[in-house]
């Protein structure tokens, strides 16, 4: 798989999702690999700070869906990773999913890839979305290929934000140049 696209919110088909899935739908109309994994009806437990993963380099949490997620994540090439906006910050499932991914730092198992920040907010906080993302990405030494900030709260309200989807072409297009150079 070359680009994986991770949508945080509960809403398996909510804002978030749709933003997520535009980037991926510009990567496949350009020839690139995707898949799609959203967190929506997935177990997630919280990290237990308990340090194990330090000597097993790995998370030994194991009743839950994350190592599985964790493997697609260290499969991919390109990391498009979204969250709603909850209180000025990502939702609950997807920091839960962040911390784990502390036991993937001892050896650096993500570094060198490339990620994408997408936030969804319904009117306040999606900057704050997108840093908490964007250090999540910095902290395993990810390159930015930048970010994708919509507006809307029900369903499919992000939609009517042109920008956002704008960007969303934007970005993908940019990820497809990454991934399929062009030969003169």
């Amino acid at each position: 798989m070359k680009v994986l696209g991770l949508s945080g919110s509960m809403r398996k088909d909510g804002n978030t999702a749709i933003l997520v899935r535009e980037i991926l739908r510009r990567c496949e109309d350009g020839g690139v690999k995707t898949e799609f994994v959203s967190l929506a009806g997935m177990k997630i437990h919280p990290c237990l700070g308990c340090e194990k993963c330090r000597e097993k380099k790995w998370c030994v949490i194991g009743n839950d869906d994350w190592n599985e997620i964790a493997q697609k994540v260290m499969a991919c090439d390109v990391l498009v990773i979204g969250s709603p906006t909850y209180y000025f910050d990502v939702c609950g499932h997807l920091k839960n999913f962040i911390d784990r991914t502390y036991s993937l730092y001892h050896d650096r198992k993500l570094a060198g890839k490339k990620g994408v920040a997408v936030a969804v907010h319904a009117n306040k906080g999606v900057s704050r979305t997108i840093q908490t993302i964007e250090g999540f990405l910095n902290t395993h030494e990810f390159s930015s290929l930048g970010s994708v900030k919509g507006t809307g709260y029900h369903e499919g309200d992000v939609l009517h934000d042109e920008e956002a989807l704008k960007r969303a072409r934007k970005t993908g297009d940019r990820i497809v140049r990454l991934l399929k150079p062009r030969h003169d």
